[in-house]
């Protein structure tokens, strides 16, 4: 059987409607939501449906609904029977939802953190201050020199590495216009803005990232069941206390998403499936190794094709 892992989105892949198609077949979808609601204390089902959309693209919202939507999916697919895969990883955010199904966390206890988690980040930096723009076209180097010729008395820097010609900046919203700028000299083939409210791992959350670890002091963490790759340092955690660290270290880190892919490629595994509602990791994968299929589910038909792929177990520890 080919080997397969699991890969959870994080923030811009939010989209009004989304499950939509997948709630209508399966009432386990709005069940969650229900539950998630009842944490939240506001429809989220609604507000995922019916937007609009910049209430949803606000940090504070944004989290809990993609988090919910993964958990969603992956509880569907264990209803049906589905296998365990061999590894998960989520970028940013999408780490948490990875550590929700692999049982590292409490499902309501991460609906608590991750709107916990979208509020310290909303209040770090001043609403309209600061911006996340991808750049595609450029390798990373360029791209870091930008950023460094950029700052001057602000911050700008690279934050995720998602694939070899595609990264992602933050900062102060002057400082990333002129890194902007230098991007586009250098032959940028697209710069594209974030659907975020927030400037997420670069140094302006470092503060947000000692109140978070507070509160992940609170929470319960248990050893995986699937073992869950993080992003801060590509690897592997069996220890809590080590997966506790590196979701603060990940706050003001940038998200190594392309070493990530590439290290499941070297596990053997053949097949990615992205439980999430969009398709932007399964796209990024084929980008990044080119012996390994991707493929995104989120409705029914992508469901039941991943289904014939992952019928049976193949869970094993990380070498």
């Amino acid at each position: 059987m080919v080997q397969f892992a699991f890969i959870f989105p994080g923030q811009g892949s939010q989209t009004i409607g989304m499950l939509s198609e997948l709630a209508v077949e399966e009432p386990e979808v709005k069940n969650i939501f229900s539950e998630a609601s009842n944490v939240l204390g506001y429809d989220l089902w609604n507000l995922t449906q019916q937007g609009p959309p910049e209430i949803l693209n606000k940090t504070l919202y944004t989290q809990p609904a993609l988090l919910t939507a993964s958990v969603a999916i992956y509880r569907i697919w264990q209803n049906k029977n589905g296998g365990l895969p061999l590894l998960m990883a989520g970028h940013s955010l999408g780490e948490y939802s990875a550590l929700v199904c692999s049982g590292v966390l409490k499902f309501v206890d991460a609906i608590k953190l991750v709107a916990l988690r979208g509020k310290l980040m909303q209040e770090a930096v001043p609403e309209g201050t600061a911006s996340m723009q991808a750049i595609i076209g450029l390798n990373c180097n360029t791209v870091q020199k930008a950023c460094e010729q950029s700052s001057q008395d602000q911050l700008v820097s690279l934050v995720s590495f998602n694939s070899p010609d595609q990264v992602i900046i933050a900062g102060h919203n002057e400082a990333v216009k002129r890194a902007i700028l230098r991007c586009k000299i250098a032959g940028a083939k697209h710069i594209i803005p974030l659907k975020v409210s927030i400037p997420s791992h670069c140094q302006l959350m470092r503060n947000a990232s000692n109140k978070l670890m507070k509160i992940l002091e609170s929470i319960k963490f248990n050893k995986p069941i699937v073992p869950v790759i993080n992003n801060v340092d590509v690897k592997c955690e069996n220890d809590v206390e080590k997966i506790r660290h590196a979701l603060v270290r990940q706050l003001y880190n940038p998200v190594r998403w392309n070493e990530t892919i590439e290290f499941i490629a070297t596990q053997g595994i053949k097949q990615l499936f992205e439980i999430g509602p969009s398709n932007i990791l399964a796209t990024l994968a084929k980008r990044i190794v080119d012996n390994i299929t991707a493929m995104a589910v989120n409705d029914p038909i992508s469901l039941n094709n991943a289904l014939m792929h992952g019928v049976k177990e193949n869970h094993e520890f990380c070498r």
